[in-house]
């Protein structure tokens, strides 16, 4: 069984030596976000996550939740460690102070949601999904339903859920069939059903709000037909108190292949009580704000279970003798040299390394630009940090999600026989990951809004603030000798990412499907150059806190060493992905359709 220790050091380091977020902080105004507050915020998350809830995650797994007309049980001890998760403030800490948060930065938050993540995947996605719904409500709802739903959710009496798929439809939501007929008090009766609602039905809060998609009679078809609605599972009264069960129930729960501890639920609206947000026809904007906050939120699952199979992976290579290195023997007094001296072995740890540590940078750097977008008075600088947001959300999500989940593999690789048994918990890391790589947009979709709507539908326009800070740092670092291994092949990428760009955008003009043909490359690449550019600022940090002088010695030095790695080692992936892009889409759609055979 895994055994996670929340990884304190290198998340202050992050936060505080490479992003410093004591000067962020404080520039915004979030005064009471002092250094020593973040570190006894940290502190006591690494506790609640290590003590109260990694011991769970296999017993989630085991048992999973259970149905029975209708009510959801989750499994044993869940309600408990969350009844402690709410008592502790901890879903409060960067919600509005209007509704009873406590009013501190999201980049803190989305620093411990990590280690939740990181210690129990099923468990983290019961109150993950509120922040979304807290969002969506407090940008767009109504100063009515901000003060009816918006204090329960704060405190984590009520969490929230987002409703968007339906039997026939995924995610082409242009195709839904939930109605939503005007009631003459001015509410909404909504009639539907929705599937694969993570914690659409559980029993850990008093009420649980389900922000949900449905078409008014005689909206236009397709995707401007859409409009948004508050729908509780219980009514609420206007001063925001339980009225009665509203028209929601639980149709089933999914049986899945991980995160067995989250109830996955179909939920059926039979003439349900809902609350338009926003204007009518004009949900799906309303809804983005919920999906920008989710893809973030997935993008750290990917950094959490790489850093979770890293942990397992390096406490057994450290320990499983096998075989004798072939440069020597690593291990004279025991029949044979533990696998970690082996250099595939290594490859593998160091994947999982470079991927953990490196992700986490990009998405606590993300988190910083939702900070600015909420605080920042200067609208340059906000729009600068919005049209990086639009480049690097679909990339962190997509490219962390996908790589997470390679790290799982290794991890159960490393393990050998015993991570393809349960008992050691690495199985199901990887079972778990996988639905990283689905929900809030597959991978290809992630691919698709990337590169057709936020590349090519701005021109190009949206590269140009983060290519410009590439630029920017290189340019500063050039001259430096102890940069030159970083620098020199960033340049070379930045430059082929600029190239490939134009590229598709050429071929597009003559043939469309290239950039679906191009679009999964394009993140990919795209995701190796970024993670190479904040691996390189690690790198620099590293460097200057040695020649400062440092009693860390060792973690600068293996901060440095990882960044070599991810250069010279995963950083050339990039290639492979930039030539499929340069071989074009030919290939892909030369087969008929009735010539796919088997």
């Amino acid at each position: 069984m895994l055994q996670y220790k929340a990884p304190i050091r290198d998340v202050k380091f992050v936060m505080q030596e490479l992003l410093d977020c004591e000067s962020h902080y404080q520039h915004l105004g979030y005064e009471d976000a002092s250094i020593d507050m973040v570190d006894a915020i940290i502190g006591e998350a690494a506790k609640l996550t290590e003590q109260v809830v990694a011991p769970l995650n296999q017993i989630g797994d085991q048992q999973g939740c259970t149905w029975t007309d209708g009510v959801v049980t989750t499994p044993d001890g869940f309600k408990e460690a969350y009844q402690q998760y709410v008592e502790g403030g901890w879903p409060t800490l960067s919600q509005s102070e209007e509704f009873g948060g406590q009013g501190l930065p999201h980049s803190l938050n989305i620093s411990i949601a990590e280690l939740f993540s990181s210690a129990n995947h099923s468990f983290a996605m019961y109150p993950g999904l509120s922040h979304g719904a807290l969002a969506t409500i407090e940008a767009h709802g109504t100063v009515t339903q901000k003060q009816q739903f918006m204090p329960k959710l704060v405190e984590g009496n009520w969490t929230g859920t987002m409703c968007l798929t339906e039997p026939h439809c995924g995610t082409d939501l242009g195709m839904l069939r939930t109605k939503a007929v005007l009631n003459e008090d001015g509410s909404y009766s909504l009639t539907g059903t929705k599937i694969f609602i993570s914690a659409g039905e559980h029993d850990l809060s008093d009420n649980i709000v389900h922000i949900v998609i449905a078409r008014i009679p005689g909206a236009p078809e397709g995707n401007k037909g859409i409009s948004l609605f508050i729908v509780p599972k219980f009514n609420v009264n206007d001063d925001g108190t339980i009225a009665d069960r509203n028209g929601v129930s639980c149709g089933s729960i999914e049986h899945k292949m991980g995160i067995n501890g989250n109830a996955t639920c179909v939920i059926n609206f039979d003439s349900a009580k809902g609350h338009l947000i926003g204007e009518p026809n004009r949900g799906l904007k309303c809804m983005f704000t919920f999906m920008n906050a989710a893809r973030i939120g997935v993008a750290s699952e990917g950094v959490a279970a790489a850093e979770a199979s890293f942990q397992g992976a390096l406490a057994y290579a450290k320990d499983r003798l096998q075989m004798r290195s072939i440069s020597g023997v690593k291990n004279p007094d025991g029949p044979a040299d533990p696998i970690i001296v082996h250099p595939d072995v290594r490859r593998m740890l160091l994947t999982q390394k470079s991927i953990s540590e490196g992700g986490r940078a990009l998405v606590s750097y993300l988190a910083q630009l939702v900070d600015i977008g909420h605080a920042e008075k200067d609208h340059e600088v906000k729009a600068d940090a919005e049209t990086k947001l639009a480049l690097l959300t679909p990339i962190a999500k997509a490219f962390l999600s996908e790589l997470g989940f390679e790290c799982t593999s290794h991890g159960v690789q490393i393990f050998g026989g015993h991570g393809f048994i349960k008992e050691w918990g690495m199985e199901q890391l990887m079972r778990d990951t996988k639905i990283s790589c689905l929900y809030e947009g597959t991978t290809g979709i992630q691919a698709l809004d990337l590169l057709a709507r936020k590349v090519i539908g701005s021109k190009g326009e949206v590269l140009k603030p983060f290519s410009k800070d590439i630029t920017v740092f290189c340019q500063e670092n050039m001259d430096n000798p102890e940069m030159s291994e970083f620098i020199q092949p960033i340049m070379a990428y930045a430059k082929e990412w600029h190239e490939i760009t134009v590229t598709i955008g050429a071929k597009a003009m003559k043939n469309s499907d290239e950039i679906g043909g191009a679009s999964v490359d394009y993140l990919m690449f795209s995701g190796y150059v970024t993670l190479a550019y904040f691996w390189a600022k690690m790198a620099k940090v590293a460097q200057e806190k040695i020649v400062q002088g440092t009693e860390d010695n060792a973690f600068y030095q293996a901060k440095i060493k990882t960044a070599q790695f991810f250069i010279q080692r995963m950083l050339p992936r990039a290639k492979g992905h930039s030539a499929c892009i340069n071989n074009g889409v030919n290939s892909m759609m030369a087969l008929k359709n009735e010539d796919f055979a088997f």
